[in-house]
Order: C-alpha cells, then sequence, then structure tokens
C-alpha cells in the first residue's frame, strides 16, 4: 500500500500497485476536489471506517462490479410499483439532504460516510462532479429514498444509497438508469452486494473500465 502526501495530488498505478483481493491501493492524502476529481477519472475512490482508520484509504479493484444501464433488471414487482405513479424522482435538487440521509444508515463503529468525507463530496457536488437522485412520497410530498455518486466522463461512480420506504433506493437507481440509458455509460457499483446483483449488477476488467473513462 503506497502512501500519499497531501502536499502532492497523484496516485500510483492501479494495475501494478492495487491489491489483487480488494483492490486497496494507497493511503493518506487529502479529499480536496482535485485529488477527488483524478481519483475517480482512474476508478479510485475513498473508503475507510473514519473512526478505526487515522488515514483515508483510497480502493480501486480490478474487477469492477458495474451496471449497464440498458440492462438495469427491474422486477415485475418493481415495475408495477414504478407505474404506479406514486413516487417520483429528481435530480440534484436537494443533493444535501441525500448525503446527510445515507450517513445515517451506517453503523457508528464503521462509519465511512462522516467527518470530512460528507463536506468533501458536498464540495464536489458544488463544481458540478457530484450528483444526486432524489425520491419522494408523491402523497405527502417527502422526500423517502436517493441516492448520490460522481459522474466522471462515462461513469457515475454510485457512493451511497438509502430508503425510508420500501424500494425507494430500487426507483432511485432506476431512475438514473433511465436518465443515463443511450449515453454509453456505466454505473460503478464499486462492490457488489445481492441488492445491485438482483438489478444486473455485473463484473467487468478494469480495462473494459476505464474505456469509459476515455
Amino acid at each position: 500500500m503506497i502512501q500519499l502526501d497531501k502536499d502532492e495530488i497523484w496516485f500510483p498505478d492501479p494495475k501494478t500497485y492495487a491489491d489483487h483481493d480488494k483492490g486497496l491501493l494507497a493511503c493518506g492524502g487529502d479529499l480536496s476536489v482535485g485529488r477527488l476529481v483524478l481519483a475517480y477519472s482512474y476508478g479510485i475512490f475513498p473508503w475507510y471506517p473514519v473512526k478505526r482508520e487515522k488515514e483515508i484509504l483510497w480502493w480501486c479493484p480490478q474487477q469492477r462490479f458495474v451496471i449497464f444501464p440498458e440492462e438495469i433488471h427491474i422486477s415485475h414487482s418493481m415495475r408495477n410499483l414504478f407505474n404506479k405513479g406514486l413516487y417520483g424522482f429528481s435530480f440534484d435538487t436537494d443533493f444535501d439532504s441525500v448525503i446527510e440521509n445515507c450517513s445515517k444508515l451506517r453503523d457508528s463503529n464503521y462509519a465511512w460516510l462522516a467527518g470530512e468525507m460528507i463536506p468533501a463530496y458536498k464540495e464536489l457536488f458544488k463544481k458540478g462532479y457530484a450528483h444526486s437522485v432524489e425520491v419522494k412520497n408523491l402523497t405527502t410530498g417527502k422526500l423517502c429514498g436517493g441516492l448520490y455518486g460522481v459522474m466522471i466522463n462515462r461513469v457515475f461512480a454510485g457512493e451511497s444509497m438509502f430508503s425510508l420506504e420500501k424500494s425507494a433506493s430500487k426507483i432511485a437507481l432506476i431512475g438514473l438508469s433511465q436518465c443515463l440509458k443511450g449515453k454509453n455509460c456505466l454505473i460503478d457499483c464499486q462492490f457488489e452486494t445481492p441488492h445491485l446483483k438482483s438489478m444486473g449488477g455485473k463484473f467487468i476488467s478494469y480495462d473494459e473500465y476505464m474505456k469509459f473513462q476515455e
């Protein structure tokens, strides 16, 4: 694992230095806009439990778990729910509420979306790199789910999602896919989960992934 300095923005070559198991690449550095934009342009992202780690950990898995918007799987029950018109989604209208709700869904001992991470992504949003999808219950008008991530070139790197009502995060992901459909993009899920696999997530190589960053 390579040690980064706060005064110099760079990353080692992920293909050479990333751990072959999980993709741990480097530690240290900072969460400045410049460093984050450089990181995401190479498929690198920060993830670390802030109460257990003193330094930022940077990851770059060489097998990437992604969803292609055109291939997203929408179950029959989800399609029915989506078509009932009970929920509506929007983009970039309430980024702060989305990321703050996402931060509440983590165990405090393993929380990564805390401390300096939240203001860092809020700054990315202000600069036009981070984006959110908001899902509202159209009956109550309240925010009930959503997701946020970072868009660099043709990759949307999903960071976190939340649901205050059943399946609201799935609706957010479907909404995002509809927005990106036909634009030759992919959604980077970063890590495999049963939830994302059920919606069409699959692994591709890092080389194939990087073609979407050209």
